[in-house]
């Protein structure tokens, strides 16, 4: 015969409890994203079918966690709880140097390949009618005049709808942690590479690459099209910094010379 054990009652989870793990899950996946607002308490108290005294302790819960807080003017808003990390100072620094350019695009090399591999082996339907969506922004930036800060939002909503795809929940908050950064990084190198004839249609091609292996749940080819992209971005503004650079040793070379034969008139005309 058993021992007798003592067990404590298992009681059912209070509303509360499962209010806060349903945002905690909703936020972690993406669904609620850093600086989102919630909806206003008698909607999401309808949406959710719970008490608001039940909303309103599960949002005092959220908030003691650093997962939501309040702002001036009212509404609970999503924490980047990611980003703070990742952020000022070093984001700044990172913003401002331009040879920091090139570390920044090593680690998209990483992100983003294997946020586009886990894309084609995850997105669901709902993922590539956004990622038509993003690519569609994309599209229209052909046929407008090219102005980099604009057209990098919608390069970089691309590229974070590809890791919203991947369904890694870390992956995901790195690169919405990167954001910032990223958006930086891809205004940056489109500022240079407009100067470039050709180039942006190149990089439309890519995206493009990448979009259809995805859709098609081609992972391998997902993986190399996000190869390339990168690869080409990186070696065509390495070579523009190169002709920048060999633009401004022969300026110098030539203000020099015509230095010299200014001093030289002027030593035959004192003779």
């Amino acid at each position: 015969m058993g021992k007798n054990m003592h067990y404590e009652a298992i009681n059912p989870p209070k509303v509360s409890d499962a209010i806060v793990s349903q945002i905690e899950h909703l936020i972690l996946d993406g669904v609620l994203k850093p600086g989102e607002r919630l909806a206003a308490e008698r909607d999401l108290a309808q949406q959710l079918n719970v008490s608001r005294p039940s909303l309103r302790e599960a949002i005092t819960t959220l908030k003691s966690r650093g997962l939501l807080q309040s702002r001036r003017g009212g509404g609970n808003y999503v924490v980047d709880v990611i980003a703070p990390a990742l952020t000022n100072p070093l984001i700044e620094l990172l913003k401002n140097n331009p040879k920091a350019m090139f570390d920044v695009l090593e680690l998209r090399h990483a992100l983003e390949e294997v946020a586009a591999y886990f894309a084609a082996v995850r997105a669901t339907d709902a993922d590539r009618e956004i990622l038509r969506c993003r690519f569609a922004a994309l599209e229209d930036i052909q046929h407008g005049s090219r102005e980099p800060q604009h057209d990098a939002v919608a390069d970089a909503s691309f590229h974070l709808a590809i890791a919203d795809a991947s369904h890694n929940v870390a992956l995901i908050h790195v690169m919405r942690g990167l954001f910032d950064l990223l958006l930086s990084n891809i205004c940056r190198s489109l500022e240079r590479l407009y100067t470039r004839e050709g180039s942006y249609e190149v990089i439309h091609a890519q995206h493009q690459a990448i979009l259809q292996a995805v859709l098609t749940r081609d992972p391998a080819a997902a993986r190399q099209a996000a190869h390339v992209h990168l690869s080409y971005v990186e070696t065509t503004l390495q070579a523009i910094d190169a002709e920048a650079s060999r633009q401004e040793l022969s300026q110098r070379r030539l203000e020099s010379l015509r230095a010299l034969e200014a001093n030289t008139s002027l030593l035959k005309a004192s003779v």
